[in-house]
């Protein structure tokens, strides 16, 4: 008989988390706004999926106090509860601070989506982070590395968070604002500028609340972007001397 792995959230990168988590678990999923679980999970109630052995907080970091608070009470004593959230430092003191001290916590950060995933996952990255004691990082980590063919970082919630306020957030932010100024040239574009809006066109879905986690609570964003914008304001100045 195989595990049970409760999964809470099945928005889009929940599903993608079901389809490929599916061929070694069975899984139960928990969603109030899904109708199908897409041959990939079983959807069901929260007590039942917060109740399997593994829990993974598919759900987006400004509703994780919330979820914890209402899957505490159904955990298993030695439950492993893992995030997917785009930030660590704020998640994994969540999670540390609101979890019985019997569950196992991991945090994760799957540096890939719906999108950038589409065509399988092996050999993209994911970050891993200890919350409570390295042994579970690791073997979450030996599992993403060995089961699903990923490049895998243990790396601490600050040092992750630190990194990602420059890769996803100026990504994030770049493409907010070329976004905004669409409709963009199609027809005499340089290999760069393609590049440019395949990069664009690979978060352009992103939901907000994705967007607003990368950029208000990883606590290293609002520098990066003060340093950014001020580098524009001298590049923009640059631009008018001759």
């Amino acid at each position: 008989m195989r595990e049970k792995l409760g999964l809470i959230g099945f928005g889009a990168f929940g599903r993608l988390t079901a389809r490929h988590l599916s061929p070694g678990f069975d899984i139960l999923a928990h969603d109030p706004a899904a109708t199908d679980g897409e041959g990939s999970a079983t959807l069901t109630d929260l007590a039942t999926a917060a109740a399997c052995p593994t829990v993974i907080l598919a759900v987006p970091v400004e509703a994780l106090e919330a979820t914890l608070i209402a899957i505490r009470p159904h955990l298993a004593p030695d439950a492993l509860v893992i995030d997917v959230g785009s930030v660590k430092v704020k998640p994994a003191r969540l999670m540390d601070d609101l979890l019985l001290s019997g569950v196992r916590v991991v945090g994760t950060h799957p540096l890939f989506g719906p999108q950038s995933g589409k065509d399988g996952i092996a050999g993209l990255r994911i970050a891993i982070c200890e919350v409570r004691g390295g042994k579970d990082a690791r073997r979450v980590a030996a599992f993403c590395r060995r089961s699903l063919k990923l490049k895998v970082f243990l790396v601490s919630p600050e040092d992750h968070d630190r990194e990602a306020a420059v890769v996803q957030g100026l990504t994030h932010l770049i493409a907010r604002v070329l976004m905004a100024m669409e409709p963009l040239p199609t027809r005499m574009t340089t290999a760069s500028f393609d590049r440019l809006m395949q990069a664009v066109d690979m978060v352009r879905h992103d939901s907000s609340a994705v967007f607003r986690a990368i950029e208000r609570d990883n606590p290293f964003a609002a520098e990066v972007r003060e340093r950014f914008f001020a580098l524009a304001d001298q590049a923009r100045g640059g631009a008018g001397e001759e």
